[in-house]
């Protein structure tokens, strides 16, 4: 459509724009001499400076102008080692005029054109608001959550066809099948929406995560469209969604369309033969670190279908920059998740944060930094006081040690010192290291880990005190689809693909319906097709509903401080507060009733009043005798 838009500019809106020496109906067509500018289009008023990638067959012995409208000129082109690439420095005046511009390619004996549109920014788009601890976002794997167009389970430009049998296979979820679900997520509590990669993964098999990307400025047709993306950013808006998009700066895909022609020789990481990183995160902060040990990490590819990226290349780092800050703007995105975070160089991914924080200074960024070490997780966090005085720019962490605490403390009996409810307790002790509380993202597993119903070995009770301690912990909560119902794997031998399994009621001929309450309170089996009790599945989603429709609007969750208390009997008591509201949760997640041990918290529960019981609604004061059953909850607010 932009091309068509473009090519419709006349001689006369060229020559009024200060473009009468160059006539677009007169000059050819770039035709096939032009096969990509990236990025797709640029916008007035940007802070980040405009550097186009051009490919081309023989394109680096052109020139390159640009003509139309008035404020956008060249003003450096640089060569690749390849000669079908030129990267080209376009300065886009703040008084620019927006509008559709042409890109002048000739090399003194032919010229052609390339349309280019100069866009109007959307007004307050670098002011835009992120994912703060008022949210929770809620994880999902578009392939796996519903087909909401089957039409598009297979296109003739993409390798992989749909086998939804398979556990590794393409199953047919797309975007259209997560806007006709928008309500649903809303309605359980969810304030973003944080999908899995949607851009192009044209690998043979394995397609179906994303991870492997083949085309950044595509999104796959299979999920949908650009334009589909964008309208599913819109339609979350309106239901109070933020959308968070996953996105991968470490490494593409073996299909990627540059693999076949890289533009330099260092674009990505190349090796005599395939070598992988040694996953060794601490070469990035250890002090006693080998440069080699460091290089295999930063440099070694993550599998042999994805290449690692050279992010030390200015012009790769640039690319990476523009394209993310490219897809904010588009589609008015609200924050994004990076995958493999510390397998990248981190000064260049300092860099690349501090790029897209200069665009949009209240941009939340969170990066998958996967280490059960509480210090080296804290030396990724932006403004961390790190002894080696670096800095990662980046906003927002993932809490794997909270996270690797609750898969230990909640699924055992044990009373043993350091064991149960203790290791919840020891984790939060660490918080000292962190930088910024509020910017880790807390969460009972994702689309990487085992299903925390398989975890909690099908334990409902279970369940419900991990979605209690979801709802009320410090952080920014964050659950895997099908979380709030205990979803368990269809088979656990198969890893990553037994895990991700459809939602039911996503596809059309699915027997049951998790996306309908009465689907809910019918079912009779669980998504590994083994039985549950009726109406099980309707009350742990009735239950994490009640707590993150209330979490929304409780301010004491989403900025108060934090108390808790030491117990060896696996039970825990902690309140959130502040200055007029304290939230109290007690964990009893032992074989036997326990009273609430309120001379212990007297410090800060003398003087609560108005107690009103989260879940039963019931009111209570902190002078009752109160019991709480095995492996049961419970959430009280008061006012101070």
């Amino acid at each position: 459509m932009l091309r068509e838009l473009a090519m419709a500019i006349t001689l006369a809106t060229a020559a009024s724009c200060g473009g009468s020496a160059f006539n677009p109906a007169s000059t050819p067509d770039a035709g096939d001499k032009v096969e990509r500018v990236e990025p797709l289009s640029w916008w007035v008023g940007m802070q980040t400076p405009l550097q186009l990638m051009v490919k081309g067959e023989g394109i680096s012995a052109f020139d390159v102008t640009v003509q139309g409208g008035s404020g956008v000129k060249v003003k450096k082109i640089h060569k690749a080692d390849s000669p079908d690439y030129i990267f080209v420095d376009v300065t886009v005046a703040p008084d620019a005029v927006a509008g559709d511009y042409w890109l002048v390619f000739s090399d003194g004996t032919q010229t052609f054109k390339y349309p280019y549109e100069i866009a109007q920014r959307a007004e307050g788009s670098a002011q835009r608001k992120s994912f703060t601890t008022a949210d929770m976002i809620y994880l999902i794997m578009p392939d796996r959550f519903a087909n909401g167009d089957p039409s598009n389970d297979a296109t003739r430009d993409t390798a992989e066809k749909p086998a939804r049998d398979e556990f590794f296979g393409r199953h047919g979820g797309d975007i259209q099948g997560i806007i006709d679900h928008l309500d649903y997520i809303a309605d359980l509590g969810a304030t973003a929406i944080w999908c899995t990669p949607l851009l192009l993964d044209n690998e043979p098999e394995g397609s179906y995560h994303g991870y492997a990307c083949a085309d950044y400025y595509r999104i796959d047709p299979r999920f949908g469209s650009n334009g589909l993306y964008r309208e599913f950013v819109g339609k979350a808006h309106e239901k109070g969604l933020k959308v968070i998009m996953d996105i991968v700066t470490n490494h593409c895909g073996t299909a990627h369309w540059w693999m076949d022609d890289l533009p330099f020789k260092d674009w990505i990481h190349v090796f005599p033969e395939y070598t992988g990183t040694n996953v060794c995160f601490s070469t990035n902060m250890d002090p006693n670190a080998s440069r080699y040990d460091l290089n295999l990490q930063e440099s070694g590819w993550f599998v042999p279908s994805m290449p690692d990226m050279n992010l030390d290349n200015p012009f790769v780092l640039k690319y990476f920059q523009q394209w993310a800050i490219w897809w904010i703007e588009y589609a008015g995105l609200d924050g994004f998740r990076v995958d493999t975070y510390p397998y990248n160089e981190k000064g260049p991914m300092s860099r690349w944060c501090a790029a897209v924080l200069q665009e949009y200074p209240d941009f939340n960024i969170v990066g998958e930094c996967w280490t059960s070490s509480i210090p080296q997780l804290a030396y990724w966090q932006g403004g961390n006081a790190n002894k080696d005085g670096f800095d990662s720019h980046l906003p927002s962490i993932m809490d794997f040690p909270l996270q690797e605490a609750v898969w230990k403390a909640v699924p055992t009996d044990s009373q043993a010192w350091g064991e149960g409810m203790t290791r919840i307790y020891d984790c939060l002790s660490h918080d000292f290291v962190y930088h910024d509380l509020s910017k880790m993202m807390i969460f009972p597993g994702n689309h990487d880990t085992d299903r925390i119903g398989d975890v909690l070995k099908h334990n409902p009770d279970r369940h419900r005190i991990v979605m209690t301690m979801m709802a009320t912990m410090r952080g920014i909560p964050q659950l895997f689809y099908g979380d709030e119902m205990m979803f368990v794997s269809r088979d656990r031998s198969q890893g990553h693909g037994g895990l991700r399994v459809d939602f039911p009621g996503g596809w059309e001929g699915d027997k049951v319906d998790f996306f309908s309450a009465e689907g809910r309170a019918a079912a009779g089996v669980n998504t590994d097709g083994k039985p549950v009790p009726q109406g099980q599945i309707a009350d742990l989603h009735d239950f994490t509903r009640k707590l993150f429709q209330w979490r929304k609007g409780k301010e004491v969750i989403h900025s108060g401080k934090t108390m808790h208390f030491l117990s060896r009997d696996n039970t825990y008591g902690y309140f959130r507060y502040n200055d007029t509201d304290v939230v109290f949760v007690y964990i009893n997640n032992s074989r036997g009733r326990k009273h609430i041990p309120w001379s212990h918290y007297a410090e800060i529960a003398d003087g609560l009043r108005d107690g009103r019981n989260v879940i039963t609604g019931e009111s209570m004061s902190v002078n009752d005798s109160i019991v709480v059953g095995p492996r049961q909850v419970l959430v009280v607010e008061y006012k101070r």
